[in-house]
């Protein structure tokens, strides 16, 4: 049976003008336990001067660890997502996303395949996320961590087309983030049935909760959205989604991507209290 664990996307705090170390500090005033960081490479303005919070990957990786421990907080995941369609960029990122997730103490790299350019066709985009892949996958080995590809674009809005993906090179070490609300705002297919079929390849999830006004307004126009609303409070049945993850024989990072402080702890406090109802077992 699948053991679970409670994180936070950083996401929570863009809303409010916070760097990674203040959303971290509220992250952990909140209740939360895990976090899951977004990462950049370079020296991204906005999160130089303190008003969002991503980090750098040109900092010390320890300093990412020793941030979290002033605040009683570990690493679940890192959110860094790149463009396997763009080997030039997907294969440097990524790999210094391994190296930091080793320091860290995480395991899993979470990504997707981006924008299509318009120049490029279906053949060729595969064939450039495969050599990306195929690059990653050793890189993935070494530092074992899983690279986690989600239903957020193009090819990826459907079951079929995110297996195809993650199967274009054979790895142990290439597998799913299931997002819970790009599944759903895609409308190509029943989320649940979706979630099913990719099951076996799930080793870490997006818990994004769709709005019912989000929902009217962008299910089936969109592949997938930065942020949700609090969980319990959209269109998302969390039950369904647990009953199903929950034959998996491993720890599951269930990573609340929200808008707002506040939208982050209203699904802390759902989720806790679902998990207890159900009698899930806690991951450590």
């Amino acid at each position: 049976m699948a053991k679970y664990r409670i994180a936070v996307n950083m996401e929570f705090v863009r809303s409010a003008d916070m760097d990674f170390r203040a959303g971290v500090k509220v992250a952990a005033e909140i209740g939360y336990k895990w976090v899951e960081p977004m990462v950049h490479t370079g020296y991204e303005l906005l999160s130089e001067v303190g008003y969002f919070h991503s980090f750098s990957m040109e900092e010390d990786p320890l300093l990412m660890a020793e941030i979290c421990a002033k605040y009683g907080v570990q690493v679940s995941s890192l959110s860094a997502h790149s463009p396997l369609m763009k080997p030039e960029a997907a294969v440097s990122r990524l790999t210094r996303a391994a190296v930091l997730a080793h320091f860290v103490g995480t395991k899993f790299l979470n990504s997707d395949e981006m924008l299509k350019p318009d120049w490029m066709s279906d053949e060729e985009a595969h064939e450039a996320m495969r050599y990306t892949l195929k690059r990653l996958s050793h890189v993935a080995a070494r530092h074992k961590v899983y690279i986690c590809v989600e239903p957020h674009g193009v090819y990826t809005k459907t079951s079929e087309g995110l297996l195809r993906i993650v199967d274009l090179v054979p790895s142990p070490w290439i597998q799913v983030n299931w997002d819970t609300g790009n599944a759903y705002l895609a409308g190509v297919e029943d989320p649940y049935e979706a979630l099913t079929r990719v099951r076996d390849r799930v080793m870490h999830v997006h818990a994004k909760d769709i709005s019912f006004e989000h929902s009217e307004r962008e299910r089936g126009k969109v592949t997938g959205t930065p942020v949700g609303c609090a969980c319990g409070e959209g269109v998302v049945d969390w039950d369904k989604v647990l009953h199903i993850l929950d034959p998996l024989d491993r720890e599951i990072t269930l990573s609340v991507e929200c808008g707002t402080i506040e939208q982050a702890e209203s699904s802390l406090a759902f989720l806790t209290k679902l998990l207890e109802k159900r009698g899930s077992a806690a991951a450590n």
